[in-house]
């Protein structure tokens, strides 16, 4: 489904871009990903997407 109707931006291309560059904050995932750039109706279901990816992305940790 569509995310941001302006920038034809799916949650399926924003979970992903979530999986592959782990963004610590909805400010950069807006970076790597084209929403909330014009009307900005997506922002409040972007950020919901975030929520539920990065509570479901499993731990990193620094071994070095």
């Amino acid at each position: 489904m569509y995310v941001c109707l302006c920038n034809a931006v799916s949650d399926k291309a924003i979970r992903k871009v979530i999986q592959q560059h782990r963004p610590d904050s909805l400010k950069q995932l807006r970076q790597l990903v084209p929403i909330g750039t014009d009307c900005g109706k997506c922002i409040r279901q972007a950020r919901e997407i975030f929520e539920q990816e990065v509570a479901i992305l499993p731990e990193i940790v620094e071994v070095a």
